[in-house]
């Protein structure tokens, strides 16, 4: 009776150690992406998100939390494709695009460009990096400054769902006239453009990114001729795909992220592809 006391505690203790095991890797490693029991209700534009927050985005790293029970729509317009835009994604509608900042790896293959979502904002932040509006959640710095930063990828899953629609998306053009028009800057941070008929002030000598040339946060910034590299440069992180190759020679059309840190434009590339040769 002894013997088979203990053979059952032992196998009593296999299997819930086996139970256990099981439970650990659920937690870890299975999640589900997207809310579906998020639907359109109170959906409202970017365009109006912004304006609703215009004095918190008024100050460089103003922010606040959304409160209201409300919604945007809109298509992904950049993702982690590439390795230069990191752990963030563009969303565009018809009235205007912001950032979404996000602590995940591979979006792209959940979320590729062209594809419409539905992001429910309350419990969220939204507010400024430098002037870059962007939604995620609190972030304070080694210096105590306090930003919208990432917000978790759990979180993130239980904020969005998917619509039923996809485009191939139009990308409209940046007016190289209204570089230092702060009006165009506000409107237009965020989003994905293409400059054309430009060139890079080192072209073919230096790489898109390395480490030697690094400004600040792993990246990279590389001049344009004849545009005031306090105005605009094309910003590249040496985590990405095409850091080391050179950078392309002629005139080349750029398609890019645009963002901003304070009055300067910082393009920054999807994937090595969105450089070609200007028509």
């Amino acid at each position: 009776m002894k013997h088979l006391k203990y053979i059952f505690l032992a196998c009593a203790g296999l299997l819930m150690t086996s139970c256990m095991n099981g439970d650990w890797d659920s937690v870890d490693t299975h999640y589900t992406r997207g809310n579906s029991a998020i639907t359109e209700t109170h959906v409202i534009s970017i365009a109006q998100l912004k304006s609703n927050y215009a004095t918190q985005l008024a100050q460089p790293y103003g922010m606040a939390e959304i409160t209201d029970d409300i919604q945007i729509k809109g298509y992904v317009m950049a993702n982690d494709n590439g390795g230069n835009v990191f752990s963030q994604i563009s969303l565009q509608d018809a009235t205007g695009a912001i950032v979404i900042a996000i602590s995940d790896n591979g979006i792209a293959g959940y979320l590729p460009v062209g594809t419409e979502i539905l992001v429910y904002l309350k419990g969220l932040y939204i507010g400024n990096y430098g002037y870059q509006t962007q939604i995620g959640t609190p972030y304070s710095s080694e210096r105590n400054q306090e930003s919208v930063s990432r917000m978790s990828k759990i979180r993130w899953y239980q904020h969005f769902n998917y619509t039923n629609h996809t485009i191939t998306p139009t990308i409209p053009l940046f007016d190289q006239s209204r570089i230092t028009d702060a009006n165009y800057l506000n409107e237009n941070a965020g989003r994905v453009m293409t400059i054309k008929n430009v060139a890079f002030q080192q072209a073919g000598i230096k790489d898109y990114a390395n480490r030697a040339d690094v400004v600040n946060n792993n990246a990279c910034e590389r001049a344009l001729v004849g545009l005031n590299e306090n105005n605009i440069v094309v910003r590249t992180s040496v985590y990405a795909d095409f850091a080391a190759d050179k950078l392309p020679t002629g005139q080349v059309d750029i398609t890019g992220l645009f963002t901003r840190y304070n009055n300067k434009w910082q393009i920054i590339i999807r994937q090595v592809s969105d450089v070609k040769a200007a028509n």
